[in-house]
C-alpha cells in the first residue's frame, strides 16, 4: 500500500517542474490528483506523463473565479481534498530600482495571494487530517539581489502556515511550507538569468552539496508531509535545499 493510498489531492502549477513530479510521485503512492496550470497544451501532456487517477483543470489560481471552477470539479467528482500542494508561481527578477509596480503586483497576486484563496476556498473541502503544504523557496532567507519581491511573497508563505497551524488545528489539519532550494526546473534558468554566468555555476555557488536538487527530491518531501508519516509536524518550514540555508 502507498503512502497515500485512497487520498485526493489538488496541485496546483502542476503542469510541469516541481508540481508535476509531485503529481507522478502522489499518483504512485495510491492518490488521485487534480493538477492545474495555465497552459493547456502543457496540462495534457502532463496527464499524458502521468498516466492514470488525474484530472487537469486549466486555469490561473490568481483569478478567484477559475479557483471555485477547480473547487467545483474535485466536489463533483470526488467530493473532498485530503492533500492541497499550492505550488503554483512565478519569479521575475528585478532590482529594487529596476522593479515596476507590473512585475511587483504579478508576483504577489499569484504567489501569495493566490496561495492564500487557493488555501481559503478549499476550506470546505478539506477533510479532517487533512495536509496543506505551500510551496516556498530559499531565498526569503538568502538576500538574493533581484529576488526582493519574490522572496517577501515566498516569506509570506511561513507567516500563513504559523497562523493556519492555529486556526484548523482544531479539525485536525496541518499546514506547512516546504522551501527548495535552486532546482532544476525551467523556473531556475529563468531565477539565473541576470547573470553573466552559466545557471548550474550561478546557484552550485550557494549549495553546500555542491549540485542542483531536482524535483523528484522536493517530491519526496511533499509525499513526506502529505502523509501520516508527517502526522505530528506542523506550521513548519522545512528547507529541501542541499544546505543552502544552512551557511
Amino acid at each position: 500500500m502507498g503512502a497515500l493510498e485512497g487520498k485526493v489531492a489538488v496541485i496546483t502549477g502542476g503542469n510541469s517542474g516541481i508540481g508535476l513530479a509531485a503529481a507522478q510521485r502522489f499518483v504512485r503512492e495510491g492518490a488521485y490528483v487534480f493538477i492545474t496550470g495555465r497552459r493547456q497544451a502543457e496540462l495534457d501532456k502532463a496527464v499524458s506523463l502521468i498516466g492514470k487517477n488525474v484530472t487537469a483543470v486549466q486555469g490561473d489560481v490568481s483569478k478567484l473565479e477559475d479557483l471555485d471552477r477547480l473547487y467545483e470539479i474535485v466536489k463533483r467528482e470526488k467530493g473532498k481534498v485530503d492533500v492541497l500542494f499550492a505550488n503554483a508561481g512565478v519569479i521575475e527578477p528585478a532590482s529594487l530600482a529596476g522593479s515596476t509596480a507590473e512585475t511587483y503586483d504579478k508576483q504577489f497576486n499569484l504567489n501569495a495571494r493566490g496561495v492564500y484563496f487557493t488555501v481559503q476556498k478549499a476550506l470546505p473541502l478539506l477533510a479532517g487530517k487533512a495536509s496543506i503544504i505551500l510551496s516556498g523557496s530559499a531565498a526569503w532567507q538568502l538576500g538574493v539581489p533581484d529576488f526582493g519581491a519574490y522572496s517577501a511573497t515566498k516569506a509570506a508563505l511561513v507567516s500563513f502556515v504559523r497562523t493556519w497551524t492555529a486556526e484548523l488545528a482544531g479539525r485536525g489539519i496541518r499546514a506547512n511550507v516546504i522551501s527548495p532550494g535552486p532546482t532544476e526546473t525551467p523556473m531556475v534558468h529563468i531565477g539565473a538569468s541576470t547573470s553573466d554566468e552559466g545557471t548550474t555555476d550561478y546557484f552550485k555557488k550557494m549549495i553546500p552539496m555542491g549540485r542542483l536538487g531536482t524535483p523528484e527530491e522536493i517530491a519526496s518531501a511533499a509525499v513526506f508531509l502529505a502523509s501520516e508519516e508527517s502526522s505530528f509536524i506542523t506550521g513548519i518550514d522545512l528547507p529541501v535545499d542541499g544546505g543552502t540555508t544552512s551557511r
